[in-house]
Formats: structure tokens, sequence, C-alpha cells
């Protein structure tokens, strides 16, 4: 089949649009599964996807299809997942693609993330199929956001398709567009073998399997390649596509998206984004590979039990092949033991990545409180970066000191413009733009649909600022945020200390103004959360040698005159100073272990 019957596209949309549920109609129509293996989010191959509802990991699968005028075609279509923290995934897909379909939900209009992933496929050059879905639900308001995508995006009514994935009205029409609209790949299958890699994961039998699109040339089964960045040299153990599961095959020809099994052992030797070539007389340019992602938000990752070190590497190690946007190096706690400080996209990335790792390898973790990369610069005129707050020198060797900053983005109905803008304000925000879309047709009472546009601190997402989002907005508010730079900040480094030792996993970097709330918050929680020892256990939080906040929590206390039933006080007395001296003995010495909930319980913090 030659290239002018491929059509590769992606579907992106804002988180629960319903691409998952486009992508299983778009399956149900083209035959690609059998009626009994079909299922709701067929793509969605994770228990933490179908749990949650969400799409982690971009999919992707080929579709036999055959047009109104008879031609046979095959669809590469790649789900991509629609949370702001995974925009890295999207980024990859929109590159492996020609087209895509842009879905909008009918009842909820243009959202952050919508606007987000429209100008990532603009930036490519992308042929975009926009598309208004859940028309048949009663909350369904096309004619609201048919005004709003015509303002925004610039789309006229009738180059819009609306369709309801879940009944499956009007999803043929876009099946006959997506043939007519996107363009065939580009490429010459004489040339050279190029093909970007834009996922992989690793599968102990065959090693690193790496997903790729071909650009010229083709790949046989057997075939030396060589990746163009890394310089490896690899032998094609196996070839074929998805559908959706592995279907293997003996080539794969220019514009087709697959999969080769190579073989590699070492995930290292393997990157998402490099070119695969001929071992010999290959292509001598690479393509085009991927930004690398930047992590902006850090945590700390230890196991419960310091035996499991080794396997938490390699559990790592498997989980970035499979993660790109995931980066650890090893570091060292002297209360946990040795663990990994991580970067993560976001909050939910950290999450996921968390129970991935618990799941998936069965490791029982410790995540200290997340933060940010900081820039100091010394009074020497060193400049340092910063990731652990346990790494940020002396107040007096400090000449400045500098912290990343965001833009973001939030849709809102103008009734919580009042609640939104005193959040923002309160995480240190500055405004910069506000602009009402779409016509002047109203929510109801919720009123017309607000773009606040805000930078502000990224330390201050970090905490509960989406969920307080959501809540003052009754849920209507949707955000998105990217990286705008570095920013010179005032910022002191908070430390809690349980019986006198500083436990690094708690310290954090906070402003001067707010570390008196954070340390008493901070203590208040570690004293649900620690259980009572035979001593009396103080925890503090500090900022440098000054006490900012304290408790203790009370000894248990043994009944040692349980056995004087009567006679001489002097000889109750002497019991009593015995305990006495044990019990300031135990406090020299004792160690105070902080239970795993404790850490948790921190992490919630308000």
């Amino acid at each position: 089949m030659d290239q002018t019957t491929t059509r590769n596209f992606c579907i992106i949309a804002h988180i629960d649009h319903g691409k998952s549920t486009l992508a299983d109609r778009l399956i149900e129509l083209t035959g690609a599964m059998r009626r009994e293996e079909l299922r709701d989010q067929v793509l969605d191959s994770m228990d933490l996807e179908r749990e949650r509802g969400i799409t982690i990991k971009a999919k992707a699968m080929r579709l036999p299809y055959q047009s109104s005028g008879g031609a046979s075609y095959k669809l590469n279509l790649i789900d991509t997942p629609g949370h702001v923290d995974f925009t890295y995934e999207v980024s990859r897909t929109i590159a492996a693609c020609e087209g895509a379909v842009l879905v909008i939900d009918a009842t909820q209009g243009i959202q952050a993330q919508t606007l987000a992933n429209v100008y990532l496929a603009m930036e490519h050059n992308l042929e975009i199929i926009p598309v208004l879905n859940k028309i048949d639900m009663i909350g369904a308001e096309p004619e609201r956001v048919l005004d709003e995508i015509k303002t925004v995006l610039g789309y006229e009514a009738d180059q819009v398709l609306l369709i309801s994935a879940k009944t499956g009205q009007g999803v043929p029409r876009l099946l006959e567009e997506i043939v007519r609209r996107i363009p065939p790949p580009r490429g010459d299958a004489a040339l050279p073998l190029r093909a970007l890699i834009f996922d992989s994961h690793y599968d102990p039998y065959k090693g690193v399997i790496a997903y790729l699109r071909i650009t010229d040339g083709h790949i046989d089964k057997g075939s030396r390649l060589r990746l163009m960045g890394q310089g490896t040299d690899l032998e094609v153990l196996e070839v074929g596509y998805f559908a959706p599961e592995p279907h293997p095959v003996q080539s794969l020809g220019a514009g087709d998206v697959g999969y080769i099994a190579t073989g590699l052992k070492n995930v290292r030797e393997c990157r998402v984004g490099d070119t695969l070539t001929l071992a010999s007389d290959g292509a001598t340019e690479p393509l085009i590979g991927y930004r690398p992602p930047k992590p902006m938000v850090f945590a700390g990752i230890y196991p419960t039990e310091a035996e499991d070190y080794l396997s938490l590497r390699e559990a790592m190690e498997k989980l970035q092949l499979n993660d790109a946007s995931l980066s650890y190096e090893a570091e060292t706690s002297p209360l946990l033991g040795h663990g990994f400080r991580c970067g993560f996209l976001g909050l939910l990335h950290l999450d996921i990545v968390c129970e991935r790792l618990e799941r998936e390898f069965g490791l029982s973790l410790v995540v200290t409180a997340p933060g940010v990369s900081y820039t100091v610069t010394k009074t020497s005129g060193q400049v340092l970066t910063v990731i652990n707050p346990t790494e940020l020198p002396q107040p007096n060797e400090i000449e400045k000191l500098e912290e990343p900053w965001v833009k973001i983005s939030v849709i809102t109905p103008s009734k919580f413009i009042g609640p939104l803008m005193e959040l923002t304000m309160e995480c240190g925000g500055i405004s910069k733009h506000m602009e009402y879309l779409g016509q002047a047709r109203t929510l109801g009472e919720l009123g017309q649909r607000v773009q606040l546009e805000y930078e502000m601190p990224l330390r201050a997402m970090l905490t509960t600022f989406y969920d307080q989002l959501k809540s003052r907005s009754q849920g209507y508010a949707s955000l998105d945020y990217e990286f705008i730079g570095y920013r010179e900040a005032k910022l002191v480094k908070l430390d809690v200390l349980v019986n006198e030792v500083v436990v690094d996993a708690f310290s954090r970097i906070v402003p001067p103004d707010k570390a008196y709330d954070t340390g008493r918050s901070i203590v208040q929680k570690l004293r649900e959360a620690i259980p009572r020892q035979l001593f009396k256990v103080p925890i503090q939080a500090a900022v440098g040698g000054r006490v900012l906040a304290r408790t203790d929590i009370a000894a248990k206390r043994k009944d040692v005159l349980a056995k004087c039933y009567g006679g001489d006080v002097t000889r109750k007395r002497k019991l009593l100073e015995k305990q006495k001296e044990g019990k300031k003995k135990m406090r020299m010495i004792g160690h105070v272990e902080v239970p795993k909930e404790a850490f948790m319980h921190v992490l919630k913090l308000e």
C-alpha cells in the first residue's frame, strides 16, 4: 500500500472531553477489532488510567478504513493525554502526525488545555479538524460553543463537526473528513532509512521496544540499524504495528507508524527523540528530535526498607524508558537512607509515577515534600542550582536567590472572577491580561466565560492551588501553565527537628512572612502522626537558629507505684527518681521512628 492511502493523525483535547471514547468509536466503525473484543477505553491499557478515567500515555493503533468512494486507507491513530502535566507526551505525538482531531466538549466549551494543544499543533503545521463532542447531552450548548470556537480559534461553524462519541452520531462523517482533509505523509521510500522514535517501553524478553514513525526508507525484520544520536548498533528482532496489541509483520515502509524490538538490555541506549537509520550506507542527517522536557517539580523518593534500594533503582531505569519526562539522580538522607531526587512535570505526574512504582514494581515508598529548583548566587560569585532545600547555603553566603515563575491561563465563568483573583493574589500572582471569550451570550447565572492570565511563582502552585482553584469556581475553571524564567526572590529555609534532629525530608523553602504559619502547621501534623515514645519528643520548626513553632509528644508513662500499696513515702520517691533518670537517659540516646503516614500528612499540608 503506497503513502497516498496512509493518514497519520492524533486526537487532542482538554482532559475529560471525550478523546478515549472517540477513539473507541473510530475503532468500532473501522472494524479494527472484533465486537466481542471491544470494551470502554480500549487504548487506556493501564489499570491506573482506567480507574482514574484519564489518559497517561499516548497510544498508537492502525485502523483499516474503506471510504465512501471505495478506496482503502490505513489510518494511524494516536490517542493523547489531556492533562497539562502530560503535554510532553502530546508534543512527541504531534511530531509523528500530519493532522489532529481537536475535540471540544459541547457542555464546557474551550478550556485552557484546549488552547495549549491547538497552539502546539499549529507550531508543527498540522491540519486541524475541530470537533464538537457530547452534543447529545442535556447540558450541551452547541451554538454558544460554536461562537467561542469562531472568536477564539477562527473556525467557521461549517468547518466544525458535531458528534457524539458515546452514541457514534456524526463519527462516520469524521472518518471521511480525516481522509479528505489530512494530507498523506511526505517522505521518500527510495532514500536511506530515517525513523523518529516517539516512545518506548522495556520488555524482559525482547529488550527495548521502540515506537517509531518512518519518514524515509523502510525497516525489515533482521535489519542492522544504528541510533544516530547514541551511536548504538542493533538488530531488529521484530517489526510490526499496533492493532491495538502488537501485530508483527515483515516490514514497515515510509509514512508508517509502528514498533521494533531492539534486543537492547540497557535502557539508556535507546532514547526518545533519536533517529534510526541503517548501520551501513545510512542517512547522514538525523530528523529533528524533541526539546528535552524541563522538570518543574522536585521530590525525593526513598524505599521504606533499605534493602529495596537496588530494586528501586532498577524500577526507575525501566520507568524512565517508558516515561522520558522523568529525571532522577541518587541522593542520601541521614534519616531516610539511600534514595533518588526526582524531577517531574507537575504534581499529578509525581502522583502517577509514585503509584506506578508501587503497583508495577511492588515497592513501598516514602516521598518527601515537593519543591522547585532555585538558582543561588553566592557572595563569592559562585552560581548554584539548588534542588534539595538542605543544599541551600547559609543566609550570609547568599547574594541573590532566584526562583522559577510560570504564566498561568485560567478560563472561568465570570461569576468566579473575584474568588479566583483573590486566590492568585494570595499566591503572589501578577495580573497580566483578562479577555472575554465568545460573543455576549452568557452561561445563565454563571455569566460569560473569561480568560485570566497571571504570572506567579511556581512554588505557590505546589500545595493546594489547583484544589483551591476548583473549589472556588465550583469545578468550572480550567488551568494551563508554562514556564517563563527565573526571578529574584526573598526566601528562607524552614527546618523541622524531631527530638532535636533535623529531618531533611520535611525541610522546605518558604517566604519569610509564611514561615511561622507553615512551621506551625507542620509540627501540628507531625504531633498527630508520630506515635508516642517512652520519653517526651519535642517537634520544632526553625529558621536558622530561631525556633518559630514547637509542640511536644507526651511520653508514655508506666505506673511504677502500682506495686506500692503502702509503706514509707521515701520508697515511692526513690522509684519515681529512678524512672525520671531512665527517661532522661532515653531522651538522650533514644531514636524516634518517623512513620510513612507522617510524610503523607505533611505532603497534604495546606
